[in-house]
């Protein structure tokens, strides 16, 4: 008894201090920045290098190569601030295939979707005015010319998709009803959510061979966030679960039961290391998402856990990063 309650506290005082060990990185910079509505808006690592990129609204993107401590403007000059904000989690991203350095960043306010390189000195391009009010988008990464889009019209009542096949020169409707993300397998292959409806109450995601002609439904699931490639596996988190599809997202399985699951899955060290969000907090699973830890609490100041919070994670330092929209930016070195 004696012993299974020292456990007990040992435990109890493990987690208060991961809570307690998650530190602010972004501070200074906020408080130097004159940002607009929403402030801090987005977080993205650059995995080989560590390096940390973030949205600041109306005020661009901003870089540090030394986990938060110092933080300078990414881009070649002041025309490189860009207005807006982003907003859905993980929408901001760095090619996740891992074989080229260009980042996507859609804005729901100010600019059209962006182009650009975790090299400041590369040039950015925008995609056509129509993008200037989406949520997220996805690209083909297998494309060096990225021409097959999709993406998702912020605050559309018809729940919009646009698709374009010249790399965002031009953009028509694709089809209507979706929900949380996309994820283009190549030049014709991609799914799309499906948000839930009267006619859909479980949700869905729906399945493309003809580059966004045509739709047929391969799952039945209410996505909670965009989905996470892992070489050719498609992760994707939905309401109860965590999902893999395979086959260019033609099968999917579930891999786990996750309650009140929010963001992810972030990618660890190795190929089985997975980190999920939830609204208890990040938990983690070293078998490839079958069984999953106690989580660790966000910081406080986040007050929980919400539709606005990302999660990154450093795999060069081991470091967990957190943040939610209008707040700090926490990160929480993992322990050695």
């Amino acid at each position: 008894m004696r012993f299974s309650l020292l456990a007990l506290l040992l435990l109890c005082a493990s987690t208060v201090r991961a809570a307690d060990e998650w530190q602010p990185v972004a501070t200074e910079l906020l408080k130097q920045e004159k940002t607009g509505f929403g402030g801090l808006s987005g977080v993205v690592v650059d995995r080989d290098t560590g390096d940390l990129f973030v949205c600041l609204s109306d005020r661009g993107v901003f870089r540090s190569t030394d986990q938060g401590k110092t933080w300078a403007r990414h881009g070649k000059d002041d025309k490189d601030i860009l207005k807006g904000r982003t907003e859905t989690p993980g929408c901001f991203q760095i090619d996740p295939t891992g074989k080229t350095k260009q980042f996507i960043l859609p804005r729901v306010y100010g600019a059209p979707i962006t182009v650009g390189s975790t090299d400041p000195a590369a040039a950015w391009r925008t995609m056509d005015k129509k993008s200037v009010h989406v949520d997220w988008c996805a690209v083909d990464w297998t494309d060096a010319e990225r021409k097959f889009v999709l993406t998702f019209v912020h605050e559309s009542k018809e729940r919009l998709v646009l698709v374009s096949h010249d790399g965002g020169k031009s953009f028509t409707e694709a089809s209507k009803g979706h929900g949380l993300g996309a994820w283009i397998f190549d030049a014709d292959t991609a799914v799309v959510a499906l948000a839930k409806s009267k006619d859909k109450p479980k949700g869905g995601i729906v399945r493309t061979t003809d580059g966004g002609k045509t739709f047929a439904p391969v799952a039945e699931y209410a996505a909670v966030c965009l989905p996470k490639p892992q070489g050719d596996t498609l992760y994707w988190l939905v309401e109860g679960a965590l999902l893999k599809g395979t086959e260019k997202g033609e099968k999917w399985t579930k891999v786990s039961d996750i309650k009140d699951a929010r963001y992810g899955p972030v990618f660890g060290k190795d190929a089985k290391t997975l980190f999920v969000l939830t609204n208890a907090g990040v938990i983690e699973s070293t078998d490839s998402g079958a069984t999953w830890g106690k989580p660790i609490p966000v910081p406080k100041e986040l007050k929980g856990v919400s539709a606005l919070t990302w999660l990154e994670y450093d795999p060069k330092n081991d470091v967990l990063y957190v943040m939610k929209m209008g707040s700090d930016l926490y990160k929480l070195p993992r322990p050695k």
